[in-house]
């Protein structure tokens, strides 16, 4: 029966492959897209993208049903935790100015098969908030004309009483969609005008908004009579700010554009830090006018902000406010058909996703194709699927990508550079030692033992430490870690420290609620798991982390990836059970993509060097320097395929 079980050898290799990095070109500012967008440009596409829907709706539904009037310090949180994520998308995008997003993050530094995963999330995070932003906008649209167009469905077409299907078909969803897919199909400067017009529309409104509201503000809407400032407790504090996270997933639009950027090294930074500060501000404004205007449980979940100004009598404005919505919702519909085609031309260019999605179209210079069957996807979604339980899956999706990006930044940054490029990280595969030239990209054929020795010896006597070893203050303390190859130690700490994260958050989220845990179990099992965190987080600090003035960098790393990780995962575990199945059945038919097709027509599969016999046995005589004896006898630095084996007869000689 043994023989039917996989060789050690076969596992050894199939790991390898699934932990595989991307290999990055020498030259990232070459390009097959048209590098034409400017730091205004991304800035009001992230705005575009963070300021629609999250803005007119979503306000209003965790105002009412999770958090009440609270919900301001869910967007609070919520902002703190995308800033931290955002500062890691920033450090990547202008580090690797290639389209991709989080997908190409975690390709170039964690492996193959986690990029994938995260890819396949993130597609479906596009799609999702784009079908969830045109029902908003069909929605609101409706409202103008006093719900006239779902009356008429309903009459003439029927509904549906399926759970997590929509009511009723909302056919103006889909053709939104379908009308917003054709305009993006023109190429990315057309694309950047329509976000300007529809930006500048949604910024005025929003002005207007909190003009009007403070005006018409009734602080007595927070009294003990309408149920108080957080009606629902800390519970709903945080559950709100998990839905809240819906809000600001659009200022990763600004890494996937970072191929189309003229200077991404300065503009993707930039952008992301003036579009995130200007929508949480914006988020958090709206949040307290609306509030204060009427009271939280009497509010409109599909239409927030115009119904409070219809009940205030002020009808004039509710129409206003709706016209405006729309046309915010409009540049998320926008960012959305814009970066979905953009990943999935990343992971088609790698060989991970179908070929025929890699085409770009010769003159307008855009994924044409990806544009059309995803955005066709879209509108199907629209067209059958529920809002709230939309909205419900896209947060899980987006808080992974933050943990694994956040992740991908700590292995990345203690990693041995080459060049200006990250060097991949040890996935099986043998890195190139830190006395080879780093303008040879090849890796080495074999290892030879004096190479092992003068490496050490020369680790030993360096005064400047390359990334990834251990600092020179704690090498009398952990001796014991000098020997392991620059990052091993780090990326074990890595490990060490989502999993100490992932039990911490279980115990604090299910510990008194599921699981029933007695006081001092409880207490016990927090004190262990937050130890294990804070003692990865000292491992991975005790090393040396590369240090560029050439690029943007996040601070305090590792201390801010990490806040990033633990954060988003307390966030993915107050969310529904539902929510977490189907993202499970999700990420099931990602894996049958993944092996099915991806792993076979991986790029870095054609990068693998092919298996070959390489034979060094080295003889060591007593007596003289252990080095030179083995530099005798050591084969020669030759290709591999060159070497002669080598009889024991002959080594008996």
């Amino acid at each position: 029966m043994a023989r039917w079980l996989p060789r050690s050898t076969d596992l050894t290799r199939f790991c390898q492959k699934l932990n595989r990095v991307k290999t990055l070109e020498d030259d990232m500012m070459e390009t097959s897209f048209n590098r034409c967008l400017s730091t205004l440009d991304l800035t009001l596409l992230g705005i575009g993208g963070m300021v629609g829907s999250g803005l007119y709706v979503l306000t209003g539904t965790v105002a009412k049903e999770i958090a009440g009037p609270a919900v301001i310090v869910s967007f609070i949180i919520a902002g703190f935790a995308s800033l931290l994520a955002a500062l890691c998308y920033a450090e990547f995008g202008a580090r690797v100015p290639k389209t991709g997003s989080a997908y190409m993050f975690t390709y170039v530094s964690v492996g193959e098969i986690w990029a994938f995963l995260i890819g396949w999330n993130v597609l479906l995070e596009y799609m999702i908030g784009g079908a969830a932003v045109a029902r908003a906008w069909s929605g609101y649209l409706d409202s103008i004309f006093n719900h006239k167009i779902k009356n008429f469905t309903e009459t003439h077409v029927g509904t549906w009483q399926v759970p997590f299907l929509a009511r009723y078909p909302d056919f103006l969803a889909a053709a939104i969609l379908l009308v917003a897919t054709a305009f993006i199909s023109f190429g990315a400067k057309v694309s950047s005008w329509l976000n300007h017009v529809f930006s500048a529309i949604s910024m005025g409104v929003i002005l207007f908004i909190l003009i009007m509201g403070f005006v018409l503000a009734q602080p007595k809407n927070w009294s003990t009579q309408e149920g108080g400032f957080a009606p629902y407790g800390l519970s709903g504090i945080m559950a709100g700010t998990a839905t809240c996270f819906y809000a600001f997933v659009g200022f990763d639009v600004i890494a996937a554009s970072s191929e189309e950027a003229r200077n991404p090294q300065r503009a993707v930074p930039r952008a992301i830090a003036f579009s995130l500060g200007l929508a949480t501000g914006a988020y958090i404004l709206v949040s307290v006018v609306l509030t204060l205007m009427v009271p939280w449980h009497t509010l409109d979940p599909d239409s927030a902000l115009a119904d409070a100004f219809y009940r205030r009598g002020y009808a004039w404005a509710g129409f206003l406010v709706a016209a405006g919505s729309i046309c915010a919702m409009n540049t998320v519909l926008l960012s959305n058909l814009f970066s979905l085609p953009r990943i999935v031309y990343a992971m088609a260019e790698d060989g991970l996703f179908f070929q025929v999605f890699s085409r770009v179209h010769p003159r307008t210079q855009v994924p044409v194709i990806g544009i059309v069957v995803f955005g066709l996807l879209m509108a199907l979604l629209a067209l059958v699927f529920d809002l709230e339980a939309l909205v419900q899956f896209l947060s899980i999706g987006t808080l992974l990508a933050y943990t694994f990006v956040a992740a991908s930044i700590i292995v990345l940054r203690f990693q041995q550079q080459k060049g200006d490029v990250p060097a991949p990280a040890a996935s099986g595969q043998h890195n190139p030692e830190p006395h080879e030239g780093p303008s040879r990209g090849e890796l080495k054929e074999y290892e030879s033992f004096s190479d092992k020795l003068q490496l050490v010896d020369r680790d030993k006597s360096k005064e400047q430490r390359e990334p990834g070893q251990l600092k020179a203050a704690f090498e009398p303390y952990l001796e014991f870690l000098s020997d392991f190859y620059p990052g091993e130690v780090v990326a074990v700490a890595v490990v060490t420290l989502m999993v100490s994260a992932i039990c911490l958050c279980s115990i604090l989220v299910f510990g008194n609620t599921h699981l029933h845990l007695p006081t001092w179990s409880y207490s016990l099992l927090l004190v262990l798991f937050s130890l294990g965190f804070l003692l990865s987080l000292l491992l991975i600090w005790a090393h040396e982390q590369q240090h560029s003035t050439q690029t943007f960098q996040i601070p305090l790393v590792p201390l801010s990836p990490a806040l990033s990780i633990i954060l988003n995962i307390y966030l993915m575990l107050k969310l529904s059970y539902m929510t977490w199945l189907r993202f499970a059945i999700w990420l099931l038919l990602g894996l049958l993509v993944y092996f099915g097709y991806g792993i076979w027509h991986s790029k870095e599969n054609l990068r693998e060097p092919r298996p070959q016999r390489v034979s060094a046995r080295y003889v060591v005589f007593p007596g003289g320097s252990l080095e030179e004896r083995v530099q005798a006898v050591q084969p020669s630095s030759q290709p591999a395929t060159a070497l002669p084996d080598t009889d024991t007869d002959d080594c008996k000689r």
